[in-house]
This record gives structure tokens, sequence and C-alpha cells, in this order.
């Protein structure tokens, strides 16, 4: 991987760096949007870039791959590549664009760190960036391969089937392709990109799991986000996408789908979580699996819940399938099937749902050997939820986490 000689001087200067990462990324990206400022409009999330969550996200991925090469140095850390690559080829980012961002990435390093920017040490985080640019590269012309699209054109017109507003703030969106061609394969519990025009014009683009994958076609939900500012795109598909209208869409991507094993699993989600989590659970149903499945789903409230009746009806088609809700208000609207709001789960429930009252707490399951596990929602969720399972015995190997948004990791 690095040459010996890059290693010892990346070694030396990673905690000059890290240190002024937090001023490097920042004014990376005023320079690369100052000199591309369709990068923004029509590529990058806005509203990350605006909050910061964009540029952490970043700045980890560079320091962890540096890190990771000083450390062990005859491998990569292939984990978070393939995840980076999955989101990059959902977007149809090319290979022609990793030139400008190191343009741009290096005169920022040259600004922040002054003199210290020798040419020794410009040569050892060239290569730095160039293994890291290049193994990305590789990885996304495989899945641009296995997606049909070599050359990177991932993106094609659906139009709008219809919609159901599955609670106030969540809809999900029915699509059938325009052209009448095949919809692409997926895998349970990958997303797609969607790139909507917004009326200052920008081409924005979000990615949201297939929550469901009908006949010819494909679906996926969308949660209202609200706040100040409130979601842009989110908020313009919930306003202005009922029925007829078109959007492009790219194929679907994602790495991580459900495993092809035969050993039980948790699907454990909060909130919008849920939508990878019932595409599993919409795929394991369709095929009759035997395997053993515990749901988890953590919610406000019953009224707050998408799915939760899909939830239900998923849970009873599987012949081992159990499932444990908890709402943090008060169960009193939820289903009684099942309900003993304070239970402890057990393998002989098949089809059972129970409904606890407060937030998630895995250890009160009995979760077998050799469970697989999925986690989706908020970051703390999912750290709390991690450590519980880990506590149960999962293997931290066996533990897999989607996030929405940049990942900042767990």
């Amino acid at each position: 991987m690095l040459s010996p000689k890059s290693a010892e001087t990346v070694r030396a200067t990673l905690p000059a760096v890290g240190a002024a990462i937090g001023e490097i990324t920042p004014l990376f990206y005023e320079k690369l949007f100052a000199a591309h400022p369709e990068l923004l409009r029509d590529l990058f999330n806005r509203a990350n870039q605006a909050n910061g969550t964009q540029r952490q996200a970043l700045a980890g991925s560079i320091a962890t791959f540096a890190g990771y090469l000083v450390e062990h140095p005859e491998s990569r850390p292939d984990t978070m590549l393939a995840r980076i690559a999955h989101k990059h080829a959902s977007l149809g980012v090319r290979e022609d664009q990793y030139p400008i961002v190191r343009e741009h990435l290096f005169a920022a390093i040259a600004e922040v760190l002054g003199d210290a920017v020798t040419d020794e040490v410009v040569r050892a985080w060239d290569e730095v960036y160039w293994l890291m640019a290049h193994a990305l590269i590789a990885i996304e012309k495989g899945l641009y391969a296995e997606a049909g699209t070599p050359d990177g054109a991932v993106w094609r017109t659906y139009r709008v089937a219809g919609r159901v507003q599955e609670t106030d703030d969540v809809a999900t969106f029915f699509l059938q392709p325009l052209d009448g061609a095949p919809v692409p394969a997926s895998r349970p519990g990958q997303f797609v990109s969607v790139q909507v025009e917004l009326p200052d014009g920008a081409r924005q683009i979000r990615q949201y799991s297939l929550s469901g994958q009908p006949d010819g076609g494909l679906q996926f939900s969308v949660k209202r986000v609200a706040g100040d500012p409130a979601g842009e795109v989110s908020g313009h598909l919930h306003d202005h996408f009922h029925g007829g209208e078109t959007l492009r869409v790219s194929a679907p991507f994602g790495d991580v789908v459900l495993d092809d094993g035969t050993g039980p699993l948790l699907l454990a989600s909060a909130g919008i979580g849920c939508t990878p989590m019932i595409g599993m659970l919409t795929h394991l149903a369709a095929v009759g699996s035997p395997r053993r499945v515990i749901a988890a789903h953590a919610d406000r409230a019953p009224h707050t819940h998408a799915f939760g009746t899909e939830l239900r009806q998923l849970t009873r088609k599987l012949t081992r399938a159990t499932t444990d809700v908890w709402y943090e208000a008060a169960a009193e609207s939820a289903p009684a099937d099942g309900e003993d709001g304070a239970g402890r789960g057990t393998g002989d429930r098949n089809g059972a749902v129970t409904v606890h009252t407060g937030r998630m707490d895995l250890s009160r399951l009995e979760i077998p050997a050799g469970t697989t596990a999925y986690l989706c929602g908020p970051v703390p969720f999912m750290r709390a939820a991690r450590t519980q399972l880990l506590e149960s015995g999962v293997r931290a190997a066996d533990i897999h986490y989607e996030v929405f948004g940049p990942d900042l990791g767990l």
C-alpha cells in the first residue's frame, strides 16, 4: 500500500492534519464550489453542507483511511470504501471528478498548514489520496457494471404511479419506468437516489431506501423533514408529487443488504429507519423464509409509526418471526394483538407482536446465538442498540447499520 517513506511522513503529520481538518474541509468546499458551483447546485446535498455533517464525513473518511494505511500497511478498510463507493455510484460520480477534488483539497491543506506542507508532505499525502481514489474508482466501476450502466449513466426517468400517506409526515411513492423497460434488480436493504428540480432551478439529490418493489416498478418512502430550515427535497416531494409527475431515479445501490444465510436475524429500527427493514421483511415473506426473525421497532407513538400494519402482517406471514415495538408515549391506541406491555421476547411466540412503553431495550429480548443484526435509525439510537447487542453476545462483525445522511460512524 503506502511506500515506506510516505508511511513515515503520514504517521508524523497525521496529528497535525487531523487537528486542522476542521479548518481544511470548510476551505476545501469553499474553493471547490467557487470553481464548480454546479456541484453544490446539482450534486452535493445543500442542507448537509449548511449544517456541516457532509464536511465532517469527508474529514473522517480521509483521516480514517490514512490512519488505517499506517497501522495496517498490508490491507485497507474495505467496509468503509464499499459504503462510500455505493453512495458515489448512486450519484453517478465519475472518475474525472477525482482530480478536481484533489486540486482543491490540497490547495486548502497548503493554505491552512502553510510552511509545514513541504514537497515531501505533499508527495506522501498525494499517495494517500490516490490510493483511496483509485480504490473507490475500481469499486464504483464494478458497481456500474453490475447495474448495467458501465458508463456511470445510472439515471432513468420514472412516472409517479401512485402515492400512499403512511402517517402525517411519511408518504410512499410508487414509480413505474417511463420507457416501459424492466426495473433494475435490487437487493433487500438497498436505496435509490432521487433527483428533483427545485423552484430555484437546482437539481438536488436525496437517497431513499426501497420500502418494497411492486411488480414492474419500485417504491420508496419519504419522511418530511421539519425544522428550520425544513427539508427542501422531502417537502417538495410531499407538496408536489401526487401522481402522474416524473422523477429522475438512479439504479439501486447500497452495501447494507440482507445476507443469504439461514441463521437468525434481528432487524432493529427507529422512526423512518423502518423503511429498509420493511423491504427486508417483505422479501423474507415473499420467499417463505424459515429463518428465525426478530423485528424490533421504536417510535414516538402508534400514530407516528409508518408501516405499523405491514409490520404486523409480515410477522404473521413468517413461520418463525416475532415483533417487539416500543412507543415512547403510552400505547393505548395500539392494536392489542400479543400486547403485554412488558413481556420478555421468547422464541415460542411465533407471529406475536408485543408492545412496550418507553425506549427500545434489546436486552429484554432473547437473542439466539449466531444472530445477524441490522440497525437503522438516528445515530444515538443505533449506538445504544449496538451496545445492547454486544452486551447480549452478538459479534461486532454481525452488526450492520444503515445511516440516512453522511456516515459519521457509530
